[in-house]
């Protein structure tokens, strides 16, 4: 993909003739850069940072556009379901640089990334399952990342060229809402080493899909096939009478009605359990607290169809 680092979602890229000179281009920081043609530069670093991927086999986006819909919950679950499989080395990589979740979420909060002559190491929460994130490199959870894009999309390079993630079957990568220069930025560099495709999640109520609609177009653009999508917080089922009640109202159809339009496949309709929330919070395994739980049961099965995905379609990709 050849689009510079701070590209609105329609920037026609740095290889087109009308680079810096269409409508789009109108007000973005790079237009001069564009327009002199010095953005089509390589960036020295993807032959490192695709080296250092290359013992990755597949690369999985969690993507929105919405914030507050469970991007972090459902990365989180992906990758504790896939890491059920000993057989399985999974990895979550938290590009939220300004809200990272994934520390509190996998009770690993306190721990600290060590450096060595390989690179950072990433946390292990698991004997197969490691964690790498921002939150990490914090000296107080309470403090604020106040960075423009560039220094973000910097850290970012870091993490993919930096960390010796080892040999991993699965690496899962939780993304902030937006189609912006975080989202730019891993889709750059994880496009030089395939395969890659995304899994797009949302919630049921139409202000959700809104947002929902341009992430799967910013997909689309950039060249990232999109597994399917999952609709969260579909229904609450009281814990005591076990009434079944639409806390957001699928006014449209919600994720059904999306995957209908979009001629995506339906991964999985995830309820809304209040015990989910309550086990990221205290960095538990949800899985393996409440195995009968229907939620766990959705998660699996949506895990279950996305390594299906990987094994089959992604490796067309490689």
């Amino acid at each position: 993909m050849s689009r510079p680092q701070d590209a609105p979602h329609n920037c026609p890229g740095t290889n087109s003739e009308d680079a810096g000179k269409s409508s789009a281009c109108a007000g973005c920081p790079n237009q001069q850069l564009c327009s002199s043609g010095a953005a089509t530069a390589p960036d020295p670093d993807v032959d490192g940072v695709k080296e250092r991927l290359a013992a990755i086999k597949y690369k999985i986006l969690v993507l929105s556009g919405k914030g507050g819909v469970g991007k972090s919950t459902l990365t989180a679950m992906i990758a504790r379901a896939i890491a059920l499989h000993d057989s399985h080395e999974v990895g979550i990589l938290d590009i939220d640089i300004c809200g990272p979740s994934q520390p509190r979420v996998m009770g690993a909060e306190e721990e600290k990334v060590h450096s060595s002559g390989t690179g950072w190491s990433p946390i292990y929460v698991e004997g197969n399952l490691a964690v790498m994130s921002i939150g990490f490199l914090l000296n107080n959870a309470d403090d604020a990342v106040i960075w423009r894009g560039p220094k973000k999309n910097g850290m970012i390079k870091q993490f993919l060229r930096d960390v010796d993630w080892g040999a991993l079957d699965y690496l899962v990568v939780d993304t902030p809402p937006g189609t912006s220069d975080e989202h730019l930025s891993i889709v750059q560099y994880l496009s030089a080493a395939p395969p890659v495709a995304a899994v797009i999640i949302t919630t049921p109520q139409e202000v959700a899909l809104l947002d929902v609609r341009k992430e799967i177009t910013f997909c689309r653009k950039v060249n990232i096939p999109v597994i399917g999508i999952v609709e969260n917080m579909t229904t609450f089922v009281c814990p005591k009478c076990k009434t079944e009640t639409a806390i957001f109202p699928a006014t449209t159809g919600g994720g059904q009605q999306l995957a209908v339009e979009t001629g995506l496949p339906l991964l999985g309709r995830l309820p809304l359990d209040p015990r989910v929330a309550r086990a990221c919070d205290n960095g538990h395994n949800f899985l393996s607290e409440e195995p009968d739980s229907p939620a766990t049961s959705a998660y699996k099965d949506i895990a279950k169809k996305i390594m299906e995905y990987c094994q089959t379609q992604m490796q067309q990709q490689s």
